[in-house]
C-alpha cells in the first residue's frame, strides 16, 4: 500500500508538472484562414501635426477612408480576417502627450468596427522608419534602450486596450519585422528583446492570442532561429514574411535599396514571356544601370542583375526559391511542436507601382503570384494576409482613389 501510494503520489505529482508547462502543440484560442493587410498611412501627417486631433483621429488613418460597406465587401469576397497595421510612433512621440488616451480608444473603436463587419482582426504594432519629420521608427526603437523600453510600456498598454475583446476575435502581433540580427556576426538581440515584449502584452492582456516573429524583416530564416520553447505559452500564433523572388515582387520600389529602383518590366514568371522578349526587358534594365548608377556600383548591380535571373529562369529554379521559406518553417514548426494553424504567413504579394513611376505591373502577373503563394501556405496548412489593400502593392485600391485591377482580388473570391 505504501508502495501503490507513493506511486500515486509520483504520478500526481508529473500530472500537476505538466500541467504548468501546458500542452505542447496546443491550438491557440485565435483562429483564421484567409486575409487581408490594411493600410497603415496615406497621407502621412508630418510629427508636428501629430498634437492636432483633426490630422491625427480616427485612428489607424484607414478609418478616415474607409466605411462599414468596405469592411463587409472583404468579408464578402471571402477573407476572414483582417491585418491592422498600428503605427507605434504617434504612442511614442511628445508630440501626442494630450491626445494619447484618444489614440489608443480609437484603436479600440477600430477593432470593434472590424469586428462588427464580421472579420476578426490582428493588431499589428507596424513599425517603420524614421524620415522627414518623423523622430522615431523601428531603427530608433531598437538601437536606443530608452526607446524600447517606451515601445514596451506601449505594447502593455496596447494589450490593456485590447484585453476586454472577444480572444476568438482578436489577436495582438507585438511588432512587425523587428530589423535586428540581420548581421552574421554572431550576436542574437532579438530573442530577450521578444521575451521582454511578450511579457507586457501577456501582463495585461492574459486571454488573448499573442503573434510573434523572427528577427531581421521576419524572414523565414529568421523564424527558424527562435526557440519557441523559451515562450512558456501556448496561445501563440508564430508569423514569417515572404517575397520571394523579390526582383519580381518589388520591381522599381525606390525604397527597396541600390538595386530594385532600376528594375521594371519583368514578368511573372519570367517564362511567362518568349526568351527574346526578355533579353529586351533585361537589356532596358542593364542600359538603365549604366545610365543612372553610381559608376563604383554598376559593375556590381549588373553582376547582380545577372545572378537574381538565373536563379529562376526556369520552372524548377522557381519553385525552389518560392518553396524555400515553407519548407524552413515547416521543418522548423516540426521540431518546436508548433502545429500549423500556429503559422500565418503574415505578409506577401507583388508590387502594381511605386508611388511616382508610371510604370504598372500587369495584373495577370500579379494574380499568378499571389495565386501561388496562396496555394503554397494552404498546402502547408497555414493561414495568410495578403499586403496589402491599397497603395504601391495595392489589391483593391491603387493611388488617388482610383481602384486597382481586379485580378488579384477575382482570385481570392475564387477560393469562397
Amino acid at each position: 500500500m505504501a508502495l501503490l501510494t507513493a506511486m500515486i503520489k509520483t504520478l500526481a505529482a508529473a500530472l500537476l508538472g505538466l500541467a504548468a508547462l501546458g500542452t505542447p502543440g496546443q491550438a491557440a484560442t485565435f483562429s483564421m484562414k484567409r486575409g487581408l493587410n490594411l493600410d497603415q498611412w496615406v497621407t502621412w501627417p508630418g510629427e508636428d501635426r501629430w498634437g492636432d486631433a483633426k490630422a491625427i483621429l480616427p485612428y489607424p488613418e484607414w478609418r478616415k477612408f474607409l466605411r462599414d460597406t468596405d469592411l463587409k465587401a472583404l468579408k464578402d469576397a471571402g477573407f476572414d480576417f483582417l491585418r491592422m497595421p498600428v503605427d507605434p510612433s504617434p504612442f511614442l512621440s511628445d508630440k501626442t502627450m494630450d491626445l494619447r488616451d484618444d489614440l489608443y480608444a480609437s484603436v479600440l473603436d477600430s477593432v470593434r468596427m472590424i469586428n462588427r463587419a464580421g472579420l476578426k482582426v490582428i493588431v499589428d504594432m507596424h513599425l517603420i522608419p524614421a524620415g522627414g519629420s518623423r523622430k522615431i521608427g523601428v531603427a530608433q526603437v531598437m538601437d536606443d534602450p530608452r526607446t524600447f523600453d517606451l515601445y514596451v510600456e506601449a505594447v502593455r498598454r496596447m494589450g490593456r486596450t485590447l484585453a476586454g475583446e472577444d480572444p476568438l476575435k482578436v489577436a495582438f502581433e507585438l511588432m512587425n519585422e523587428p530589423i535586428v540580427d540581420c548581421d552574421s556576426d554572431g550576436t542574437s538581440l532579438w530573442p530577450d528583446r521578444q521575451r521582454k515584449l511578450f511579457a507586457a502584452a501577456r501582463s495585461s492582456a492574459t486571454k488573448l492570442t499573442l503573434i510573434l516573429t523572427g528577427a531581421c524583416y521576419s524572414a523565414a530564416s529568421s523564424l527558424a532561429k527562435i526557440d519557441a520553447k523559451a515562450i512558456p505559452d501556448d496561445n501563440i500564433i508564430w508569423t514569417f514574411h515572404s517575397y520571394d523572388p523579390f526582383l519580381l515582387t518589388h520591381q522599381g520600389a525606390t525604397w527597396a535599396g541600390d538595386f530594385i529602383p532600376y528594375v521594371t518590366g519583368l514578368p511573372y514568371p519570367l517564362t511567362a514571356v518568349p526568351k527574346a522578349q526578355l533579353d529586351m526587358t533585361l537589356d532596358r534594365i542593364r542600359a538603365r544601370i549604366r545610365a543612372e548608377a553610381p559608376q563604383a556600383r554598376q559593375g556590381g548591380l549588373l553582376a547582380y542583375l545577372d545572378e537574381q535571373v538565373a536563379s529562376m529562369d526556369s520552372p524548377d529554379k522557381l519553385l525552389g526559391l518560392m518553396d524555400a521559406p515553407f519548407i524552413k518553417v515547416e521543418a522548423w514548426a516540426k521540431a518546436n511542436g508548433v502545429r500549423p494553424e500556429n503559422i500565418t504567413l503574415g505578409e506577401f504579394g507583388m508590387i502594381r507601382q511605386e508611388y511616382g513611376n508610371a510604370y504598372v505591373v500587369p495584373p495577370r502577373y500579379r494574380a499568378a503570384y499571389v495565386r501561388d503563394m496562396i496555394a503554397r501556405a494552404e498546402a502547408y496548412g497555414f493561414s495568410w494576409s495578403a499586403w496589402s489593400y491599397g497603395g504601391a502593392f495595392g489589391i483593391v485600391d491603387a493611388f488617388g482613389g482610383d481602384k486597382a485591377e481586379p485580378e488579384v482580388m477575382d482570385v481570392i473570391r475564387s477560393l469562397h
